[in-house]
């Protein structure tokens, strides 16, 4: 391979049973945060898919960053979608990793080269996220985006500690 695929860490995620009381430790407990808390739908998220099938899930969502890299807590609100499945079979814990790739379209022929289907994916905010069946190969499953050039993060549906600003959102 001429260089690598992946550019950059840019998220880690973890699922959780419940988002507020994972948010308050976090923050309380440990000092990270604050977070921004949003909300993924059929309402909020456009083609969704789960296992390269259009299906619609649900989930809430915190974010925060340490340091560069971007941390999140996902707290599934269905049993559909790959959260409820990895909380079913895993329980609470690190569920996946977000990449940086030169070029998303690129990436994803290289991904389907190599037989990886997506595992779950969407567009929010006309912000695409993909996740690949790389658990086999990387022991993990890799997020891949496709943010538009003009990506703005709106703000959030509530912020933990209420009323706190969240730093990367204007």
């Amino acid at each position: 391979m001429e260089k690598p695929i992946f550019t950059d860490v840019l998220q880690v995620a973890v699922v959780v049973k419940n988002l507020d009381e994972a948010v308050k430790i976090y923050y309380d407990e440990y000092g990270i945060g604050p977070w921004a808390i949003y909300e993924f739908n059929p309402e909020t998220v456009k083609d969704m898919i789960i296992r390269d099938k259009r299906e619609d899930y649900a989930m809430r969502l915190a974010l925060c960053n340490i340091g560069k890299v971007q941390w999140e807590l996902i707290e599934p609100k269905d049993d559909k979608s790959i959260y409820a499945e990895f909380l079913r079979t895993h329980g609470e814990g690190l569920h996946h990793v977000a990449f940086g790739v030169e070029d998303y379209d690129e990436a994803m022929n290289f991904f389907r080269s190599k037989g990886h289907k997506i595992l779950q994916g969407g567009t929010w905010c006309d912000f695409i996220y993909t996740y690949l069946t790389t658990e086999e190969d990387l022991k993990v499953i890799a997020e891949i985006y496709k943010p538009p050039e003009s990506f703005k993060w709106p703000e959030p549906d509530e912020v933990y500690p209420p009323g706190a600003k969240i730093p990367w959102i204007g």
